[in-house]
């Protein structure tokens, strides 16, 4: 990838994520949504238990409006979130201005290229719904495991699975497939109109680069960054996930016929 490139990926979040912040919350029910939260909170658990000497202390990076961070601060961790968009890091520090003033909170206006900790800092990194979004994931990766302790747990999440662009093996599951990820946004804008929200228009195409079916983000290179490290143990769990802030009818049959389109690891150094 040139920098040019590189550079205009950066660019695209941080013009992305000025315009969404105000609405982040609203704009995303697959992440925001009652059970997608329940699941966070479940995995955020094991992930907590997997650490060895935890000394409560999480990097968690790419934090927007604080999504992981609110549920690692009432988990007991102190907590540095680092975001590339200063918009979102203000709605951080106004949400979580208790917990800044106890030192408990670290709020940084970042790319991960330039953020600089010590070497085995953290007892756990988490990054939820980030690494699309970066020029350089692995590199990304390689950086977070050197701020990351022998014991610690690395947790990424919200990422396309490798079947996401796939297709179905099964013409009804392909159908059902494309039903169900189509029906999502007109679902979310049926219901903006009925609560009367004015969503605004958002173009995603570079801020989403590896979201893409052309050069989609790919799990084996992910995979390769553990290996080489190497942590000790690291797992991908692929679930399917619901996207609308009303109940899609298609949800049950899409998780009952198709292939997890969502992933997330877990990776113990």
């Amino acid at each position: 990838m040139s920098e040019d490139l590189k550079e205009r990926i950066h660019e695209a979040n941080v013009e992305v994520h000025r315009l969404e912040a105000g609405y982040y919350e609203l704009l995303h029910p697959e992440v925001h949504g009652k059970r997608e939260q329940k699941r966070i909170d479940r995995v955020l658990m094991m992930v907590d238990r997997l650490v060895t000497d935890n000394g409560k202390r999480a990097l968690d990076f790419g934090a927007g409006t604080g999504n992981l961070t609110s549920k690692l601060l009432r988990m007991g961790y102190s907590v540095t979130a680092i975001d590339i968009s200063a918009e979102m890091c203000a709605i951080l520090k106004k949400k979580f201005n208790a917990y800044l003033k106890t030192g408990k909170l670290v709020v940084l206006n970042s790319p991960i290229e330039d953020a600089s900790f010590d070497g085995g800092e953290f007892d756990l990194i988490t990054c939820y719904s980030v690494l699309h979004h970066l020029p350089d994931y692995a590199g990304a990766l390689r950086t977070l495991s050197v701020f990351l302790k022998k014991g610690g747990v690395m947790y990424l999440d919200h990422e396309p699975s490798p079947f996401y662009w796939k297709t179905e093996s099964q013409s009804l599951a392909q159908i059902v497939k494309s039903m169900y990820l189509h029906s999502n946004p007109m679902i979310n804008a049926l219901y903006f109109q009925l609560v009367g929200v004015a969503v605004p228009s958002i173009d995603y195409a570079v801020s989403d680069y590896w979201h893409k079916k052309d050069h989609p983000l790919d799990h084996e290179e992910i995979e390769c960054v553990f290996e080489k490290d190497p942590f000790a143990f690291f797992k991908r769990v692929d679930y399917h996930l619901g996207g609308t802030w009303v109940l899609n009818p298609l949800f049950y049959l899409y998780k009952r016929i198709c292939r997890p389109e969502m992933s997330f690891w877990v990776a113990k150094k």
